[in-house]
């Protein structure tokens, strides 16, 4: 496998790799990341995987600066895994002007549901990921559908911008116990780590009632806050809409996305079940 770290090296071994998938990732890879490369291998010829923490992305007061940096071992799995090459660039072959002049602005959706309470956070993941696209020029990428807001983003990036990748998404990885896989379940301890899979569990319960034909989705979404605050949760949100766009969602809607964030301790968990009812 190839490691590579600055633009210039990616940008002269990708002139050889014939079709290629990417799969971008922040490291401190675990079993979901893992997934996605897989797929990615399904797709073309080559696999590229980057790991970069995009400082764009974090918040005043969010995890940046603490958050795990395991290169070594993320480079000794994706060998496992025969993937190409890992680009891993410093913040200086990044973002070469130290503070990033142009940003990509997403719409109205980067205001809501995450990032209502993430302000700018959508906006340094497309900006990242616009540039990662075109360092990469990948044929396909592969993102979880765990990050659904993101990737709901990131699909709207590629249709408005033309970047010609097919965005392909993944289903989320879980524990046994129905945990999304995360690198931030490991901020959790034992006692956090026993509650945790009840977020999946609120998500399934609304899930089975819009199956079984109750569309009181406010009432739904309450409900799940309630049970969520009364075993010590932080609740940001769980909303119901429209899978895909995340548009608002209306009775006669088929395709339903239950989405929700809520905070236990001091370690912020998302998740989400998507809902048919054809």
């Amino acid at each position: 496998m190839n490691i590579i770290h600055t633009v210039g090296a990616l940008r002269a071994w990708r002139k050889t790799a014939g079709t290629t998938a990417f799969v971008p990732t922040m490291g401190n890879l675990h079993e979901g990341h893992l997934a996605l490369v897989r797929e990615a291998k399904k797709r073309a010829d080559k696999v590229v995987v980057s790991i970069f923490v995009n400082r764009l992305q974090f918040g005043q007061g969010e995890d940046f600066d603490r958050y795990p940096r395991t290169l070594h071992q993320d480079a000794e799995k994706l060998a496992g895994e025969g993937v190409a090459a890992l680009f891993a660039p410093d913040e200086r072959a990044l973002y070469p002007n130290v503070e990033q002049r142009y940003n990509i602005e997403p719409p109205h959706l980067q205001n809501e549901l995450c990032g209502k309470f993430r302000p700018g956070h959508f906006r340094g993941v497309a900006t990242v990921v616009a540039k990662l696209f075109n360092i990469v020029q990948p044929d396909f990428a592969c993102f979880g559908k765990k990050d659904y807001q993101q990737l709901a983003i990131i699909k709207g990036l590629v249709e408005d911008l033309d970047f010609p990748v097919e965005i392909v998404p993944v289903d989320t990885g879980r524990a046994a116990d129905g945990l999304a896989l995360s690198s931030r379940n490991q901020y959790l301890n034992a006692a956090e780590r026993a509650e945790a899979p009840r977020l999946y569990r609120e998500l399934q319960t609304i899930a089975a009632a819009l199956r079984g034909g109750d569309l009181a989705y406010a009432e739904l979404e309450a409900a799940a806050v309630r049970k969520l605050q009364q075993a010590g949760w932080v609740a940001d949100y769980v909303e119901i809409r429209r899978a895909g766009t995340l548009d608002t969602a209306h009775a006669g809607d088929k395709q339903l996305v239950v989405l929700a964030a809520a905070r236990l301790g001091n370690t912020r968990l998302i998740d989400n079940i998507e809902v048919s009812l054809d």
